[in-house]
């Protein structure tokens, strides 16, 4: 009786099963004949979404199921009974509560898998129509996005993401300054020859590094992720700033700051990109451009600390004459700040959606888009906004044609993936090149080339011509002194821009004191006393010895120049290389000078935000850019130092919107005419007048070629 029991109990549970699977099969058919409907989603528009709409949502025009957005005639189908993939496992006599956990919503993949399923992916073996269908998805994808951009709305969450990313670009304006900065200081402390301090100074090193940077990782930030790759750079970035801060060789400093510039100049691309796939098309413009402003702000800190630490050479300690940490090392350890605090913020952000959409990762991206619109909407003090997209276009992958097998070895696996990725990079480059973007393409490098040999190229020149008139002002009052006598005479106190020639000392003593610029030419020193003495550009040349005792100076080595020694004897020479001391007060100068440069560029770039999606990217760009031109020939009037200043915060103010957008090319651009302006100081201002001019009118009238891009969708 009782085994009759359970067969009944078992025949019926066993029946019930049947009709749930049949009642699931008949739901995925109906997705797929939902999934038709898509291609007509970019025909179709969106309601927006209105802020005083409290539970209307939006029905799909034609749809009694399924479709984009959560209509009444879905609730109603629910009503029903029907079943979908995110609830699957309840019965029907199961209650699901209000706000229990339903599942992700997907997107339909049922036709990619009955393609690969049956006839093992013949329908993609023409890579052509796959292309082809890619594309399609990909213009789908960001009609779709753009309309759910404008639901998720523009708030808390944006702005948040705003000064994260602007960390990260700050980080990368600190970069550009640091290595031009500590040069005076670095040079003497690594006793660095004149080859390697001109591979310094002009920062090639760092603009080399960021070049392969902007390469790398702007193609893997397609591959795995804008958020991870950016992470990885500030990473490279901050721990090789920190190592070149400590480090005593001048080989060891230059590979430390070579690999920091690989690491943040990958953060350029990939900031833009990151923070523009958040925006909808009427905010892209404008927020980009403020974001802009925290390159400028990295400028004014760079310029600010190295005014406030590099001059003040009390901040260092030594550990016997191996061991030196100076005060521009301090410096170099500050600049990493930045860098770290952008890590540490962008921990707490999500990846962008559209990455993953584009990528095939629907829930993903889905489960970002509804963080970023109930972020928005607490914020804006609308909590029970509920975000109706429910699914979204997704873009086929190459990967899907893949079939590895289970018997492949881990080595193989790892090695096809990295093929993989190397050729999704390589496509990514070479796609800018297709036919349809080629010209565009090669216009955008041109005006990149041009707006950046101009700027960086004048930005560089200026602290250097006012470093020359300096210079020149402190030649002319030099003091000269012929033929003196002097004997008995004590000297403890500074000696500075002197010359003496043809003198006689004798029984002097020159003890505790700083020599600073001084040359003695073809004098005598006899029974004299050298003690404790520090020198920077200080000379003794065709000078005579007797009896002379030298104790504790670093007088020794490169300062006594074809000179005789007779029973001299030198002592406790000072070891090491010594910091050059003479360009104290003009230390303090360049800094400021070039805190007031960046600090010009502010009120530009306001301008420049405000205005661009009003009269338009182009003209904008080349409106700034042709007003530069006309500065530039002003730059001839500059002959005081004080009128250079007054010049440079000029140039600065009204080119912010030429340095907007950055990549690989300009780089290259910054490394010529950073090069080929310095070679013309101290010789003529001309010819950088002429090439910055010139290049800046070219500039300009190319950018008027380009395609304007105000109001479209980001493809």
């Amino acid at each position: 009786m009782e085994d009759g029991y359970q067969n009944k109990t078992a025949f019926i549970k066993g029946a019930k099963d049947i009709a749930k699977e049949v009642k699931r099969q008949a739901a995925k058919k109906v997705g797929r004949g939902v999934d038709k409907m898509t291609d007509e989603y970019s025909k179709r528009s969106y309601a927006r979404f209105e802020e005083n709409d409290d539970d209307d949502y939006p029905v799909v025009p034609g749809g009694q199921d399924g479709g984009y957005y959560r209509g009444d005639s879905q609730a109603a189908n629910d009503e029903e009974g029907g079943h979908s993939d995110s609830t699957e496992g309840h019965d029907e006599d199961d209650e699901i509560y209000e706000g229990e956990y339903q599942g992700i919503p997907r997107a339909d993949s049922s036709k990619a898998a009955d393609g690969l399923a049956g006839g093992d992916g013949q329908q993609f073996r023409d890579m052509a129509q796959f292309e082809g269908e890619r594309r399609k998805d990909q213009e789908e994808l960001a009609q779709q996005y753009e309309t759910i951009l404008q639901e998720c709305g523009h708030g808390k969450f944006q702005w948040t993401l705003y000064f994260v990313l602007g960390l990260a670009l700050m980080a990368d304006g600190v970069e550009i300054f640091v290595v031009g900065f500590v040069l005076p200081s670095a040079e003497k402390d690594m006793c660095l020859s004149e080859e390697s301090k001109g591979m310094l100074g002009k920062c090639l090193i760092v603009y080399l590094g960021m070049m392969v940077g902007a390469f790398v990782w702007g193609g893997l930030a397609d591959r795995i992720g804008r958020r991870q790759s950016l992470l990885i750079c500030l990473s490279i970035n901050s721990v090789f700033s920190f190592f070149s801060s400590f480090v005593q060789g001048y080989s060891t400093f230059l590979l430390c700051r070579l690999l920091s510039g690989v690491g943040i100049g990958g953060s350029i691309p990939i900031v833009f990109s990151y923070y523009s796939e958040f925006l909808a098309q009427e905010k892209r413009g404008e927020h980009l451009s403020w974001l802009c402003m925290f390159w400028m702000i990295g400028g004014i800190y760079a310029s600010a600390m190295a005014w406030a630490i590099i001059p003040h050479y009390g901040w260092s300690f030594q550990m016997g004459s191996a061991y030196q940490f100076h005060s521009w090392r301090v410096f170099v350890l500050v600049c990493a700040f930045p860098s770290v605090a952008a890590i540490a913020s962008l921990t707490t952000m999500p990846e962008s959606p559209r990455f993953f959409l584009e990528n095939g990762k629907h829930d993903e991206g889905w489960m970002i888009l509804k963080q970023v619109h109930d972020t928005n909407m607490r914020a804006k003090g609308h909590p029970e906004k509920v975000f109706s997209v429910t699914t979204i276009k997704t873009v086929k992958q190459m990967d899907e044609l893949v079939d590895m097998g289970g018997d492949i070895s881990t080595l193989r696996r790892y090695k096809l993936k990295l093929t993989s990725l190397f050729h999704q990079v390589r496509s990514n480059f070479l796609a800018i090149f297709n036919p349809e973007y080629r010209r565009t393409t090669f216009m955008m490098m041109a005006v990149w080339f041009t707006m950046s040999f101009s700027y960086y190229g004048l930005t560089v020149w200026f602290p250097d011509m006012i470093k020359y008139i300096q210079k020149q002002e402190y030649a002319s009052r030099t003091k000269f002194f012929t033929k003196e006598r002097v004997e008995h005479v004590t000297f403890n106190f500074t000696l500075e821009n002197q010359v003496h020639r043809q003198g006689q000392y004798f029984n002097d003593k020159f003890i505790n004191l700083k020599m600073k610029s001084m040359v003695f030419e073809d004098s005598v020193f006899e029974e004299c006393y050298f003690e404790d003495i520090t020198s920077s550009r200080s000379f003794f040349r065709n000078c005579t010895f007797i009896a002379t005792l030298f104790y504790n100076t670093d007088l020794f080595q490169n300062r006594i120049i074809n000179s005789k020694l007779v029973n001299s004897t030198f002592l406790h020479n000072k070891e090491g290389c010594l910091l050059d001391f003479t360009d104290d007060n003009n230390a303090y100068m360049i800094y400021f000078v070039s805190f007031l440069g960046t600090l010009a560029v502010l009120p530009g770039n306001i301008v420049s935000a405000l205005l661009m999606d009003k009269i338009g990217r182009l003209r904008m760009l080349a409106g700034s850019s042709v007003i530069s031109c006309v500065s530039c020939f002003f730059l001839s009037f500059g002959s005081t130092e004080s009128g250079m200043i007054a010049l440079l915060c000029l140039f600065g103010g009204i080119t912010p919107s030429c340095t907007v957008n950055k990549g690989v090319f300009y780089a290259l651009a910054a490394v010529l005419g950073i090069s080929i302006f310095q070679s013309f100081v101290g010789i003529t201002k001309a010819v950088p007048i002429l090439f910055a001019a010139g290049a800046l009118a070219a500039g300009s009238f190319l950018a008027l070629k380009l395609p304007e891009t105000r109001g479209q969708v980001l493809q």
